[in-house]
């Protein structure tokens, strides 16, 4: 039932008797819980009513209108299962009341045993009390007796004391020169001091009648004692014990000993001097003992050990950091840590209030912090020695040789060069320094900010050690002007070629080796990595160095380009293309021109891989056109010659390249450039070709002029598309332009017939095989 609460734990005769009782009542329930529940019912009559059924526990129940409700509201059966229920919780009532009041009546006759027991134990100690005082009475009356007997003898015993106790005192002034002579002897300095101050105010009270005498004595002999110790003090083969000894006893001797102690505080700074200077003769345990020493002798000396403390580790901490600008290996520097570390733990000991750990705490950051740069640092400069340093170490004969040399050497410094840091500055979590693992969070920031600004000034370092400017722009935007009015090239345009490969190597295989490596040894951070994110960030850096290898890849062939360009504007500039004569053979300027074009291929083959360059296309039309153009103009035949006029070939000639070109369909000349060799040279000849017809285009040409660029550009076909392969229609196209200038610019615009064309072709071919058949 959920009004009864559950009984107590009781002992197993306690529950035996509850069972017994139980079962009673159980038999005798109707009669019980009659008696029971008329005082009850009596107590709950009130005059109120009840509002419902639940109100039988309330204090205000009302017995005659809880019947009327329960009839009101229930059936038979409803009443006969509630006359059941009600009967089974009046019994159980009942049993928990007898229960109840039989335990109350045990704890009470337990009660009054343990009260009869107590009175049978006190009867008998009213006798032994009253024996008890009788005793002390007595001892106390004997004791009164002793003493009225011996109260006189006591008092004489007492002056014969202090009689005998002034005599000894009276000996041992008389005694006390002889007592001082030995302890000089014996240099028992300490017992000298302590026999002469206890003699002190007998002297004082004395000296000047009964012991005149011993007071003199006594004086000259504590003032060589006095000098004695003085001596030792000064003495720098005395032990710093001995020397604190000194002192303690001069100011127990009175002897103004604050003089002293600018004295004692040289002393202390020479051997901090030696300690630095890393003597043999002076330890740190020395110079704690010396601190302990001081703190004893002069307790206000305090501040000034506490900057003597800190002047000698903050020394120390800066003749560490003059020795990192040697490139220290970190192996190195944590022993030179270790060793200060020692030190500073038993300056500690004795010295707390210095804060020694906290200030070397501070100075192992910047430490720390100086070398991890400082490493970075000369990572940097073995890169530019690696690639820029190498310029000086080789000769024009073996340039071309050593570029990919070079190449391999700054891939080797920059990729083992990284991975070798990380694992010196592994070091830093390996090593037992008790402060270094504190520092461990403030190291993984520091070397991820120093991945991060290294790579951001190699990026930097590269573009300005080749000369390039920030803004360049596009390949195939700049004129031929431009590319004469930039400033001259800073490097060898191979070495230029070697870095955009080396950021393209950074780019692709450094920067994820790096980042794999800090996930596994560099990961996490401290304070800045919660507020900021982590200091080391891949994609930035891969993106600087896409952009770095895009730019010094158009450098190096724009400088190629300006290179050649100033090849071209001397041919067209030099000659008076007025007064120009019958061409007889081709330019030398093209063998010039193709020159520069294959040292441009040497270059590129050494540094970048092979690729597939992708053609150019055209309509028909486009291609009959560029076709056409292979022999100039072929609609110019024999039969032109006949015309009426040179001027009506001329305009007719013109008219004819107009509707070529509308009928044309337009290429896309620049694409972008890819880090292939046929993409770098296919480029670089486009641009000698977009200059070339510029510089033509500036020009005013005679019928011969016209002709000789006409002999020179169909010469150049075969050998640029022998250089770039697959892109001969970009070729075809660019010389067809600058044929076509020619024609514009030119006041005779008849071309060369195509026999004179060929034997002058073949002419020039001829010559050639016979310079190459030459042996050098």
């Amino acid at each position: 039932m959920a009004g009864v609460s559950a009984p107590s734990p009781m002992d197993e005769k306690a529950k035996r008797t509850r069972d017994l009782l139980a079962s009673f009542y159980t038999n005798n329930s109707n009669t019980g819980s009659g008696a029971l529940s008329s005082p009850a019912t009596a107590s709950n009559l009130t005059p109120r009513t009840a509002s419902s059924l639940d109100s039988i526990n309330s204090s205000s129940f009302d017995p005659s209108s809880y019947m009327s409700l329960l009839v009101q509201k229930s059936n038979l059966e409803n009443l006969l299962q509630k006359h059941v229920q009600m009967a089974a919780e009046i019994k159980n009532l009942d049993t928990d009341l007898q229960m109840l009041v039989y335990e109350n009546y045990n704890k009470f006759i337990s009660a009054t045993d343990t009260i009869k027991r107590m009175k049978s134990n006190i009867n008998g100690m009213e006798t032994n009390m009253e024996q008890l005082l009788a005793k002390i009475t007595s001892v106390q009356s004997k004791s009164d007796s002793v003493n009225t007997s011996l109260f006189e003898k006591r008092g004489h015993i007492e002056k014969l004391h202090r009689s005998r106790n002034l005599l000894r005192k009276v000996q041992f002034i008389y005694d006390l020169p002889s007592r001082l002579n030995k302890c000089i002897k014996a240099e028992a300095y300490a017992d000298a001091v302590r026999f002469f101050t206890g003699a002190k105010p007998i002297f004082e009270a004395y000296g000047d009648s009964s012991f005149q005498e011993c007071k003199r004595a006594s004086e000259e002999a504590i003032n060589t004692v006095i000098q004695n110790l003085q001596g030792k003090l000064y003495s720098d083969s005395e032990p710093i014990e001995a020397r604190a000894e000194a002192v303690v006893l001069l100011k127990q001797l009175n002897f103004p000993v604050d003089n002293l102690k600018t004295s004692l505080l040289e002393k202390l700074e020479d051997c901090l001097l030696k300690l630095e200077d890393e003597s043999k003769d002076v330890s740190v345990g020395e110079i704690s003992k010396t601190f302990r020493a001081y703190l004893i002798i002069f307790p206000d000396s305090e501040q000034r050990l506490i900057e003597l403390a800190q002047g000698l580790f903050s020394r120390r901490y800066d003749a560490a950091r003059d020795q990192l600008k040697k490139r220290m290996p970190s192996v190195d520097l944590l022993e030179l840590l270790r060793t200060i570390w020692e030190d500073v733990t038993a300056i500690d000991q004795v010295l707390p209030e210095a804060a020694l750990p906290a200030f070397s705490l501070e100075s192992m950051c910047s430490i720390i912090k100086q070398h991890i740069l400082i490493a970075f640092s000369h990572l940097q400069h073995e890169i530019s020695d690696a690639v820029a340093g190498s310029q000086s170490k080789s000769n024009e004969g073996k340039e071309e040789r050593d570029l990919q040399i070079v190449l391999e050497n700054g891939k080797k410094v920059v990729m083992q060069g990284s991975l070798d840091l990380l694992v010196e500055f592994q070091q830093f979590f390996d090593e037992k320094l008790e402060l270094l693992p504190k520092l461990k969070e403030l190291i993984t920031d520091w070397v991820q900010e120093g991945f991060q600004e290294f790579f951001q000034n190699l990026e930097k370092h590269f573009l300005i050690l080749s000369g390039s400017s920030t803004n360049n722009g596009p390949l195939g935007e700049s004129s031929a002007s431009d590319h004469l009015t930039q400033s001259p090239d800073k490097l060898p345009t191979g070495l230029v070629l070697v870095m955009s490969q080396l950021a393209v190597f950074i780019e692709q295989n450094v920067i994820p080796k790096i980042t794999e490596e800090i996930a596994a040894s560099f990961s996490g951070g401290g304070v800045r990595a919660y507020e900021y994110g982590p200091a080391f960030i891949p994609g930035e850096i891969c993106r600087l160095f896409r952009s770095a290898g895009e730019k010094l890849l158009h450098l190096y062939i724009n400088m190629k380009t300006r290179k050649i360009s100033v090849l071209l504007n001397k041919r067209f500039t030099t000659p008076n293309w007025i007064k120009h004569k019958e061409p007889r053979e081709v330019h030398m300027f093209v063998d010039l021109l193709l020159q520069e074009l294959e040292g441009v291929g040497i270059e590129v083959k050494q540094i970048l891989p092979c690729g597939v360059v992708k053609r150019h296309r055209h309509s028909d039309s486009a291609g009959t056109a560029s076709t056409n153009s292979s022999r100039s103009h072929p609609n110019v035949t024999r039969e032109d010659k006949l015309a009426s006029s040179n001027t009506q070939r001329a305009r007719s000639q013109f008219l004819e390249n107009h509707l070529a070109k509308l009928f044309e369909q337009k290429m896309e000349i620049f694409t972008k450039v890819e880090y292939t060799q046929e993409s770098v040279i296919a480029t670089v000849i486009k641009l000698c070709l977009k200059s070339l017809q510029e510089f033509v285009r500036l020009q005013t040409l005679n019928r011969s002029g016209y002709q000789q660029i006409q002999l020179d550009m169909e010469f150049l076909k075969a050998p640029l598309k022998q250089l770039v392969d697959d892109d001969d229609g970009a070729i075809d196209f660019l010389l067809k332009e600058v044929n076509n200038a020619a024609h514009e610019r030119c006041l005779d615009p008849i071309p060369l017939e195509a026999p004179i064309l060929d034997k002058l072709i073949s002419a020039k071919m001829a010559k050639n095989r016979d310079h190459s058949a030459i042996p050098l």
